[in-house]
């Protein structure tokens, strides 16, 4: 969820990735706490004698009582959770335990003086407020510790992650780079016209890769980026080189890792349609399956090239990488050839929001 930033220094600015307190207006959330709040209880309530004499009444007194703190405690975080945000991890820590302190103590004293089937059945008032008020520190004091233990480790894998990505990305641009410039190279003794034409393209192409690392691209981002690409070689390849879109429009939108795409045409064209004196046609497919956005590239190889495991490892190598470090299981990447056809398909979640 992100805060506008307010007015002020920079150090009065909500940290968005680094507030550690659960958001409690979460129906999941609420639920865990509530969940959580009832196992003490039923902890509480074994722990006084045997399970033959199991006490429901103190089940049912104390389930009242501490639902109805922990409840409260919940309404009143969630409401100050935006006010707490610009605060260092001390100081909403402390609010927070003063609240449930103050929370815990005002319901014990009401309990006592109004309620006395749910209060103690032995001791005073101050015996029953410092045991209860104890009792609920201990407890938010162990939730919140929980909660920051576990947005530390949560940081350090997203801090992990995005080197990763990085990585990946620093490593498959020169190879992306330096095969588009080979491409223009051959074409400037023969056809300059057609080479400055290149160069005009490339620099687009350029720019959109370079820029690349800051940020996702899009499916429509990435059918562009290739659309660059197999301009610059159809200029090498001429009538050799034909190329079929089936996009579906309302994809476009989609959230993809940048360079994710581009490779997979770049394979196509070399390992596959410059292969063959004929040449061929490079086939590019987008839809949607489930919940998955899946994107298809096809190309026809010689029989050579698809009896040879190597050559175009790296580029799949990097993108399944790349698509395990940013989605786990859930994405893939399954390529293989069949009649003289090589195939690579992408399937990427659709839930992911495009990132602009």
């Amino acid at each position: 969820m992100q805060h506008p930033r307010p007015s002020g220094s920079d150090n009065a600015a909500p940290r968005n990735d680094g507030f550690f307190i659960p958001d409690l207006c979460a129906p999941q959330a609420v639920f865990l706490a509530v969940l959580l709040a009832e196992l003490v209880v039923l902890l509480h309530v074994l722990a006084l004698g045997p399970l033959a004499a199991f006490d429901w009444r103190a089940l049912g007194t104390g389930s009242f009582f501490v639902q109805w703190n922990a409840l409260l405690c919940i309404a009143i975080i969630c409401r100050l959770r935006t006010r707490l945000l610009p605060m260092s991890p001390a100081n909403a820590t402390s609010i927070c335990l003063g609240l449930v302190l103050a929370v815990s103590t005002l319901s014990s004293v009401v309990v006592y003086r109004f309620y006395p089937l749910l209060g103690p059945q032995s001791g005073g008032l101050v015996d029953w407020v410092l045991r209860n008020a104890l009792l609920a520190l201990i407890l938010a004091a162990t939730v919140l510790r929980y909660a920051y233990l576990q947005q530390r480790v949560a940081l350090q894998q997203r801090s992990e992650l995005q080197l990763r990505l990085d990585a990946l990305r620093a490593r498959i641009r020169p190879h992306f780079l330096f095969n588009t410039l080979n491409s223009i190279a051959s074409l400037i003794a023969v056809q300059p016209d057609r080479a400055e034409q290149a160069i005009e393209d490339v620099a687009e192409l350029f720019r959109a890769a370079l820029s690349s690392g800051d940020r996702d691209s899009s499916l429509g981002e990435e059918c562009r980026l290739c659309e660059l690409y197999l301009e610059i070689e159809q200029l090498r390849l001429g009538d050799r080189l034909s190329v079929r879109w089936e996009i579906d429009d309302a994809l476009k939108e989609t959230a993809l890792p940048a360079l994710l795409l581009q490779p997979l045409v770049e394979n196509a064209v070399y390992h596959g349609i410059s292969q063959l004196p004929q040449g061929g046609e490079v086939s590019i497919r987008a839809w949607r399956e489930a919940a998955l956005l899946c994107v298809e590239i096809r190309n026809p190889v010689p029989q050579r090239v698809v009896n040879r495991s190597g050559g175009n490892r790296m580029a799949l190598d990097n993108i399944r990488q790349r698509l395990e470090a940013q989605y786990g299981d859930v994405a893939s990447l399954r390529v293989g050839a069949d009649d003289d056809v090589y195939r690579a398909m992408i399937g990427i979640p659709l839930e992911r929001e495009f990132a602009s």
